[in-house]
């Protein structure tokens, strides 16, 4: 199971990388019935770490990074994931605590995921 997980953590570091320049420093996912959840830490760039010292930069760093992750799943899924937990994902629940540099996805599949 382990190396599923790290697999799985791979593929939403390099999208994250990809998508925003930096991937998270650390991640932790546990699979719970049809649903990953994963915690992100050190997800910010040093440009959205300057640009969140405000609160209406805090505000659109927070905006950017919910919002361009949930699009980017739903336009489509990272390659090789639902082949990784054998389902289909149906759903991806985003949030990001900016001051805090941590951030929360839950992946919502359509059945349990490795039995």
């Amino acid at each position: 199971m382990s190396k599923v997980v790290h697999e799985f953590n791979d593929i939403i570091r390099k999208l994250r990388k990809d998508l925003f320049g930096k991937g998270p420093e650390k991640i932790h996912t546990v699979f719970v019935e049809n649903m990953a959840v994963s915690t992100l830490y050190g997800n910010l760039t040093p440009t959205e770490q300057f640009i969140s010292r405000t609160p209406d930069g805090k505000e659109m760093v927070h905006a950017a990074r919910t919002r361009m992750i949930q699009d980017v799943y739903a336009q489509s899924t990272p390659d090789g994931m639902e082949e990784l937990v054998g389902a289909k994902l149906m759903h991806l629940f985003s949030d990001i605590k900016v001051e805090e540099n941590m951030a929360v996805s839950v992946f919502v599949f359509d059945r349990n995921i490795i039995d």
